[in-house]
């Protein structure tokens, strides 16, 4: 019996998308045999204000991932009006996809806040969880969270990850301070922020 596809789902602002994005995600495809990863930038969110206009996040996006093949850009909450929720996007994507086992990629952090987002039972049903751990986190902590998400239906794979220290807060510092940014993202990703003169006049 043909098994259904494994696609893992890149979320975020991604504002900007950088290098640490892209590693995580290939990290994620190697160790649990994804056969795609969705790279899935957000339309409104409604956790974070003040983030840069949804069509240059997109077009950073599809610049960064346009020479991998098994990454594909999703515009599902980029084109959803109003809040975007993980559970509606999964309900859409499973509606759609429905032998589809769909893999939510996340940093630790997220462990601990997931069960703040809405309807978080819901995600752990339709998704299994993908963490990933970096050598300088505290893992018994991160499993100790785990096994009380499990309990709540969560199952949760950790994924092997090497430290990047590169955030999109420091980048966005780093243009306004007109420091270089080419370490941190895809060049051409760092052609598209000069050229449209992005984060320059961040407060």
């Amino acid at each position: 019996m043909k098994r259904g596809k494994r696609i893992g789902i890149m979320g975020g602002t991604f504002n900007p998308i950088h290098n640490g994005h892209l590693l995580l995600a290939k990290n994620a495809q190697k160790q649990v045999l994804l056969d795609q990863v969705l790279f899935m930038p957000s339309g409104n969110s409604y956790m974070k204000r003040n983030v840069l206009e949804t069509q240059k996040r997109v077009a950073m996006v599809a610049l960064a991932i346009e020479r991998y093949p098994d990454f594909e850009l999703s515009l599902i909450e980029a084109q959803k009006s109003g809040n975007t929720y993980t559970y509606e996007t999964l309900e859409c994507l499973k509606a759609a996809n429905p032998d589809t086992q769909y893999y939510f990629i996340i940093g630790a952090d997220i462990l601990f806040q997931i069960e703040q987002w809405r309807n978080p039972k819901q995600i752990f049903q339709m998704a299994v969880l993908v963490c990933a751990v970096r050598n300088d986190y505290d893992f018994n902590m991160i499993q100790k969270k785990g096994h009380d998400l499990a309990a709540s239906g969560a199952n949760i794979i950790y994924l092997n990850m090497p430290k990047l220290d590169v955030s999109s807060t420091d980048i966005r510092a780093k243009v306004k301070s007109n420091l270089s940014i080419s370490d941190l993202v895809p060049p051409e990703v760092a052609q598209y922020i000069e050229q449209e003169h992005l984060y320059y006049e961040e407060d």
